[in-house]
């Protein structure tokens, strides 16, 4: 990667003021030569108000290196939030010796500068791109290090494991000498894989704040799904008809009620039928419906409940609709269900608020091959097998926790993947 001087507009457009951000070590320099004002010997952390040649009035704000956000000397240009004025700096910054930052650039360069580990770099993105409170808290919770401080606390545990497993095998031939007890290390052992497991676990809650709760709508043909799903989205998204099987693919879309993102699944009709499409249709719905962590299970008067037993342990919703009670297509009761929706997932909130939850897919995958490891350990202590074989199964279970905040070596590819998916100017 480039260390270059970058440059990047920091602010969307629209809005009354912009910013253009540099960093780098002749950020300073290069705003210098532009700007009304010497700020060549400028302190970090001051402001000051000029003039870039005859483009805007703006305010520059220095931070010199270590102590800025990147790490690096940072400059920031507070000017009218005009796209012209804005482009136009930019550009006399790219004369003047900048390149243009790509996506995420001056969060790399935070985290190569340790600044910040890689699970709170990447928490940058989930707080840039959060909707709601539950969103804006795991973010935060995730930026300030939470995470980190736990995995932290895991691999030193699992290093004082692994080095009293290679200390006895050091001293192997001194027969009176007893570094630590199996027993005892076994016990730590099956700590650390619970909390493993337990953060592994609480995915299924983060993914769900991060992208919305799953919520399945299912139930026989033509009971009003669709009518359902366009009622809860105010908009026609599925399509409406009085015959049977017209919904025959997965829709899916996303609302936020009362501050909570909800992910609706509107499937196929429930129902035995010869026809190909439509029997390919069903699959997939209950295929999808898997993943749900709501069901809301739909009938009419007369119509008996779907068959949902291969999705016990969500939480069901029973409605009938067509009645005075409920309507889809006149919307009465759809305030109510909306209620009961977010009463749900308040629960689950509430009784999480205090835990640490993981949102990225990344992360569950390395805490998964680390529980692998673990378990693998424990097996190894438990049957007593040789100190060197259980202290490689340790140590490769550091090294998938170190993944999550990039404390081994990430290949460039990897770094690549995930900071392009940030904006430009972050």
């Amino acid at each position: 990667m480039s260390m270059k001087t970058i440059c990047a507009i920091a602010t969307a457009q629209g809005g009354a003021v912009g910013i253009v951000r540099v960093s780098g070590s002749e950020a300073i320099n290069i705003v210098n030569r532009i700007f009304s004002k010497d700020i060549s010997s400028a302190g970090g952390y001051t402001m000051h108000y000029g003039r870039i040649t005859d483009i805007d009035d703006v305010i520059v704000s220095v931070c010199r290196a270590p102590r800025s956000y990147t790490g690096e000397d940072t400059v920031e240009i507070s000017c009218h939030g005009s796209s012209y004025i804005l482009k136009q700096i930019l550009q006399l910054l790219v004369d003047n010796g900048c390149e243009l930052a790509g996506p995420g650039e001056f969060t790399q360069r935070a985290f190569l500068n340790g600044k910040m580990d890689l699970s709170q770099a990447e928490a940058v993105a989930d707080l840039i791109a959060s909707q709601n409170a539950a969103q804006h808290r795991v973010a935060m919770q995730q930026m300030r290090g939470g995470i980190s401080q736990k995995l932290r606390e895991l691999r030193d545990r699992l290093l004082h494991l692994t080095s009293l497993l290679e200390l006895e095998l050091d001293f192997s031939d001194h027969e009176d000498l007893e570094f630590a007890d199996r027993g005892e290390l076994v016990e730590i052992a099956r700590q650390i894989s619970r909390e493993i497991s337990r953060l592994s676990g609480s995915f299924e809650q983060g993914n769900a704040i991060k992208n919305g709760t799953p919520v399945a709508i299912i139930g026989a043909p033509n009971v009003g799904k669709s009518t359902l799903l366009n009622a809860l989205l105010r908009d026609d998204r599925a399509i409406v008809s009085d015959v049977q099987g017209t919904t025959r693919d997965i829709i899916e879309d996303t609302i936020t009620i009362d501050g909570h993102l909800f992910r609706f699944i509107d499937t196929a009709g429930i129902r035995k039928t010869e026809d190909t499409i439509e029997k390919m249709g069903i699959e997939r719905s209950l295929k999808a419906s898997e993943k749900a962590r709501i069901v809301i299970l739909l009938t009419e008067p007369g119509v008996p409940f779907a068959d949902i037993s291969p999705l016990e342990g969500r939480h069901i919703i029973r409605i009938v609709n067509k009645t005075d009670e409920f309507s889809a297509l006149s919307g009465v009761g759809i305030e109510q269900l909306e209620r009961q929706l977010v009463a749900t997932v308040r629960s689950t909130e509430n009784s999480t608020s205090d835990s640490l939850l993981i949102t990225n897919q990344r992360h569950k995958v390395a805490l998964d091959l680390a529980s692998e490891d673990i378990c693998r350990a424990l097996d190894s202590l438990s049957i007593g097998i040789s100190g060197d074989l259980v202290s490689e199964d340790l140590r490769q279970c550091i090294t998938h926790l170190s993944e999550i905040v990039g404390g081994e070596i990430t290949p460039d590819e990897v770094l690549g993947n995930i900071f392009a998916h940030f904006c430009i100017g972050k």
